[in-house]
């Protein structure tokens, strides 16, 4: 192992890529045909650790202008304290948001980069508590094909034996249950009776339309109903919770551990969904994961399934992962070193330092923004 002392972070550097997706895609609340990935790295002692988020392309200007001063020339293995003097930093600029998804971006290259100093696996670093973490497979755009979406379901639970898959619902603010409805319908035929079916919403339901939905969808053993309303809406998320079988999940948009605290307190969900790439990387995601801890809940990792996978394997409370569909696929075609996950689960990387992923710019540069 690397003994190392007295190194200092060298250098910050970040650019922005905008990749188109395979095919246009929607939810219950947006629509999108393309997604943007911000990758940031720092140098340190001839190291160089790597970190990114899925948002828009002036991330990439809060990095330069905003947090690299603050981050170069600080110890290379204090991250706690560089994550510290970030949120410091981005006072004034307001920490949600776009300045969120910065910090967390370079507080997960900062992570990167001290395993690498150390010569060890950042799931080591971090302290392994379950050595495969589950995933469960996402998709099922609302502008998803019935054949386009039982090829991607099919793929997920019949080859590549993931035993539990999540689709979108809600479709244009929740103006067509009978849609959704069949769309849960397919799915489980589709799957069969064994593997576990999730929706997701993304709040695009009224509360008690999501009540009448969440009621409907128990005929087809629905384990999981994501953002039935909007995630702001702690009541009616409780509302809900309380009237529905399946577990109601939310909390892919905060930003601190002050909401996923309020989220907690609540009583608003079942378990708790995070994101690194947004809430302020691998620092706040484990003291989030504490504050779930505290009141008896599970946590779930949102998208970015690579990047989250090290922090996942030292996580006791976690539930799973999520596999989604347009991060898989960037991750997969930006990165050497993407995670398998056949049987329903992916293993961090035990063989390489850090979080065992290389950024491939030869692969990326056609996709340059910034």
């Amino acid at each position: 192992m690397r003994k190392s002392t007295g190194d200092t972070v060298e250098s910050v550097h970040v650019r922005a890529y905008t990749v188109p997706t395979d095919a246009p895609e929607a939810d219950g609340t947006a629509r999108w045909d393309a997604t943007t990935i911000v990758v940031v790295t720092v140098t340190a002692g001839g190291a160089m650790g790597t970190g990114w988020t899925y948002g828009a392309a002036a991330c990439a200007d809060i990095v330069r202008d905003l947090l690299a001063d603050v981050v170069v020339g600080r110890d290379a293995l204090g991250v706690p304290g560089a994550w510290s003097a970030m949120v410091a930093a981005a006072r004034n600029a307001t920490r949600a948001g776009a300045v969120g998804y910065a910090i967390s971006a370079v507080d997960v290259a900062l992570w990167d980069l001290k395993a690498r100093l150390l010569d060890l696996p950042l799931a080591r670093l971090f302290g392994v508590v379950q050595d495969d973490v589950p995933v469960y497979g996402s998709g099922g755009f609302t502008t998803y094909t019935d054949a386009r979406m039982s090829a991607q379901l099919s793929g997920w639970v019949h080859e590549q034996g993931i035993p539990r898959v999540k689709i979108k619902i809600g479709e244009s603010w929740g103006s067509d249950e009978t849609r959704d409805l069949a769309r849960i319908r397919a799915a489980r035929e589709i799957i069969g009776p064994e593997a576990e079916l999730y929706v997701d919403a993304n709040g695009g339901y009224q509360r008690k339309q999501a009540v009448r939905v969440g009621r409907a969808m128990a005929d087809w053993d629905v384990r999981w109903f994501e953002e039935p309303v909007s995630s702001d809406d702690l009541a009616g998320l409780c509302e809900v919770r309380d009237q529905v079988t399946a577990d109601v999940t939310a909390g892919e948009y905060g930003t601190d551990i002050v909401y996923f605290g309020r989220m907690c307190a609540a009583n608003a969900v079942d378990c708790l969904q995070m994101d690194a790439t947004r809430c302020g990387g691998y620092t706040e995601w484990l003291r989030a994961a504490a504050v779930a801890a505290s009141h008896g809940l599970t946590v779930s990792g949102h998208c970015a399934p690579n990047l989250h996978a090290p922090v996942a394997a030292a996580t006791p409370n976690l539930r799973h992962l999520e596999w989604f569909h347009d991060h898989v696929r960037i991750e997969s075609m930006l990165f050497h070193g993407a995670l398998d996950p056949a049987g329903g689960t992916v293993t961090p990387e035990r063989s390489r330092p850090g979080h065992g992923l290389t950024f491939d710019e030869s692969a990326a540069a056609p996709y340059l923004v910034r």
